[in-house]
């Protein structure tokens, strides 16, 4: 079994916990007004920054270099959705919610360990290249938004999606990991994947309040 498939396997649980979550089954209800759906794209747009961030750091690096794809980088995409989301003035609009500000800190914390970047770039761009289409279908029917700003973090110029993350996963398999290692990497995507829960979990007041 390939490391991709041990990874997958081990954190399956963890990624399901991740899309059981009150915020994102009223938002794929239509239960959201667009301002509350702004405020995921705006903690989103505080924790791409970090993973962008490091990509950009790690580009030259003989091991996380493999795994920096500027094609990927969500920085653009998620200003064009906060300003039609939010308006011109997005940036004095949003602040990072205390769960996103730890997921940040973790992201920097372990940006120079090569494991660390992959747990957390294969955590979040998986799922957005997977699930998130989905999600983004949805966003589009109940909102209206088309390419061009409100939904344009979910959408990726990289061809096929599926022989992409066939790439991505050809990658992880190729690492070059001895058993200590490969757990370290688990553990981490498994934070990773709690972190995110977190942020949506705090996201929740307003399913809450919708309801």
């Amino acid at each position: 079994m390939g490391f991709s498939e041990v990874l997958r396997s081990a954190t399956w649980n963890d990624h399901q916990s991740a899309e059981d979550d009150s915020y994102l089954k009223s938002l794929m209800a239509g239960q959201l007004n667009p301002e509350a759906y702004g405020e995921m794209v705006a903690q989103h747009y505080f924790a791409y920054l970090a993973l962008d961030g490091a990509s950009k750091a790690l580009a030259g690096h003989p091991v996380a270099g493999d795994f920096v794809f500027p094609e990927l980088y969500r920085e653009e995409a998620l200003v064009r959705d906060l300003t039609t989301v939010f308006g011109p003035r997005w940036a004095d609009r949003i602040e990072p919610s205390k769960p996103t500000r730890t997921l940040v800190a973790r992201i920097n914390q372990v940006a120079d360990w090569p494991g660390g970047y992959i747990a957390h770039h294969y955590t979040r761009y998986l799922g957005d290249l997977s699930g998130g289409q989905f999600i983004r279908m949805e966003l589009q029917k109940i909102y209206g938004y088309q390419r061009g700003g409100g939904v344009d973090f979910y959408f990726f110029d990289i061809g096929s999606l599926p022989r992409f993350k066939e790439e991505y996963r050809r990658r992880l398999d190729a690492l070059d990991l001895d058993e200590a290692e490969q757990q370290r990497i688990i553990r981490e995507t498994k934070l990773a994947y709690q972190l995110n829960t977190e942020v949506l979990a705090d996201l929740g007041r307003y399913a809450r309040a919708a309801a």
